[in-house]
């Protein structure tokens, strides 16, 4: 009796010596090929397909390293649609000890590892501060440089062209909004007529003056405008409303020190680059408009937005920089009236979703700004500086951050 149940029993040990074998052997099978996938990421979207089969393979025979396993085979497939994707498959036979008596001399082995990235598209906006003070202490230098050297880096994170996008908006009182776009029925012109024309009386040179002595006058043609525009009525400063009609409308102004005129979302980088160089310090503090206007150019007419496709995630981004304290803009002369309007629009974009950077650039000894600081989407995205060389290296931090969130997620 004990010789006969010797046999069935000595069986099921063996049985399960050789299935603890196969599930040890899938483990570490399993677990090469995942960190197999995660190594050729950092590089599978510049390879060839027979270059990364090849690199697929050596790297996974480097990590998995049975003698009990032959036959393995490795697959590798990249695909740089809807983000970078990357699927390994390997198979592999493993010899029995004991099932071979039985009839199964093997068990064949499979896994698959799939590794994703670069799911995430940027969208950038760069609300620069082209006032006069910029050309003190070397600091409108140092933010062409530190502008130019962040458009190369998230150049440099596009895998595809519509990875990433950017728009630069130059402000200091007013922005301009493109001279050329007069003829656009999202310009308001009240305003600048009353104040750019000829009176039948020579003497008086406004609208008002003009009208109440009892004189004609003729305002300007519009193509004679300058492109600068000046905050739209409340509560429209504060919003990303698409200028349609009345108070939504951009308000026309002949500033004069407008600055360079700004550039919607686009990924011509060489455009981009000559934007920044065509920046000039001029002109008087409003950090709202800029603010206002650098979101509307991620979202709303009147700027061509690319369309979003829906495979991928989008992170819309504003960069605020900024040398001075608020001292103008289409209503008031001194800072905390200004402030409360900008606050708003702070408030208004990140409950939209918009990630907000702010920039201090404080060489003449200004306090930190509460605005500012409250502004930023969190107090790590908000930057005080306290010299022009600061400026190259925050921007190049804020772009590390912005690429290696685009290729990670």
């Amino acid at each position: 009796m004990l010789a006969l149940t010797a046999i069935p029993l000595m069986g099921a040990v063996g049985v399960a010596v050789d299935f603890s074998r196969a599930n040890a052997t899938r483990t570490a099978f399993q677990a090469a090929l995942d960190s197999t996938a995660l190594m050729l990421s950092k590089s599978a979207a510049t390879q060839s397909k027979e270059a990364l089969q090849t690199a697929a393979t050596e790297k996974f025979n480097a990590l998995f390293s049975r003698p009990d396993a032959s036959n393995v085979a490795v697959t590798a497939e990249y695909s740089g649609a809807a983000g970078s994707k990357l699927v390994l498959s390997a198979t592999a036979t493993l010899t029995t000890n004991f099932l071979g008596v039985l009839g199964y001399g093997s068990i064949d082995i499979g896994a698959s590892a799939t590794s994703t990235w670069g799911n995430t598209r940027l969208r950038v906006a760069l609300a620069l501060d082209n006032t006069g003070s910029m050309a003190s202490d070397d600091k409108m230098s140092a933010l062409k440089t530190a502008s130019k050297n962040l458009l190369a880096q998230l150049q440099a994170a596009a895998t595809n062209a519509e990875d990433v996008y950017v728009s630069v908006v130059p402000f200091n009182k007013d922005v301009n909004m493109g001279a050329g776009n007069y003829d656009k029925e999202w310009v308001r012109w009240d305003l600048w007529e009353a104040e750019n024309g000829t009176c039948s009386k020579s003497k008086y040179h406004s609208q008002s003056r003009c009208v109440s002595n009892g004189h004609t006058w003729t305002p300007a043609s519009r193509a004679d405008w300058n492109g600068c525009v000046t905050d739209r009525d409340q509560n429209f400063d504060t919003t990303n409303d698409a200028p349609v009609a009345d108070a939504t409308l951009y308000p026309a102004e002949q500033y004069g020190s407008c600055p360079a005129a700004i550039i919607g979302l686009t990924n011509n980088w060489t455009d981009l680059t000559a934007k920044i160089d065509a920046m000039q310090p001029a002109g008087n503090t409003n950090q709202a408009i800029g603010l206002q206007v650098g979101w509307q150019s991620l979202t709303a007419a009147p700027f061509t937005v690319p369309a979003m496709d829906p495979n991928y995630k989008y992170t819309q981004v504003i960069i605020l920089l900024t040398d001075g304290l608020n001292t103008e803009n289409r209503w008031y002369d001194s800072a905390s009236p200004i402030n409360a309007r900008q606050q708003k629009t702070c408030d208004n974009a990140k409950a939209a979703g918009i990630v907000l950077y702010t920039v201090q650039v404080s060489t003449g000894g200004d306090p930190e700004s509460a605005l500012l600081k409250n502004c930023a989407s969190d107090t790590s995205k908000f930057y005080m500086l306290t010299s022009a060389t600061q400026i190259v290296t925050t921007f190049s931090q804020i772009g590390t951050a912005l690429s290696n969130l685009r290729i990670a997620m």
